[in-house]
């Protein structure tokens, strides 16, 4: 099954409150699922990662999944660094520990069950979808205020 992924984390100061939120799509079907949420103090990053989280979590079985996000942290983590990572027992090329460890490692569980492809959209730039979740994902730290 081929699925679309959307997602976008927002932080209202960094560290501050956040939110995360996530648009899933099945294209064959028309069928659609959102979610949102948040924490009170946490960092951009960390939303970022958790959107993507969340969302693949949502995947009832393996899919191939058509990754949409504004932040080059997740894509470039998952194309580029996440390997390099693991390689280094999670320490990056400064031999420090990979920030966010936790929830690297969790996408790293969710990437071996499902086929990840990612797509780089510029954020803010009129992408329903992604404004979509911007709005959710705003809205969701905003109750943490």
């Amino acid at each position: 099954m081929e699925v679309e992924l959307y997602t976008d984390g927002a932080c209202s100061g960094n560290p501050g409150p956040g939110g995360w939120a996530y648009i899933l799509k099945h294209p064959a079907s028309g069928s659609e699922r959102e979610e949102s949420g948040g924490e009170a103090d946490t960092t951009n990053n960390r939303m970022e990662l958790i959107s993507v989280i969340r969302g693949l979590e949502a995947l009832s079985e393996p899919c191939r999944v058509r990754l949409i996000s504004d932040s080059q942290y997740v894509l470039k983590g998952l194309d580029e660094w996440l390997d390099g990572w693991k390689k280094k027992g999670w320490r990056n090329s400064r031999r420090e520990p990979v920030k966010n460890i936790e929830l690297w490692k969790q996408l790293d569980t969710l990437r071996q069950k499902h086929e990840i492809r990612g797509e780089w959209i510029r954020g803010h730039n009129d992408h329903p979808e992604n404004e979509r979740c911007d709005r959710m994902a705003v809205a969701a730290a905003e109750r943490f205020k």
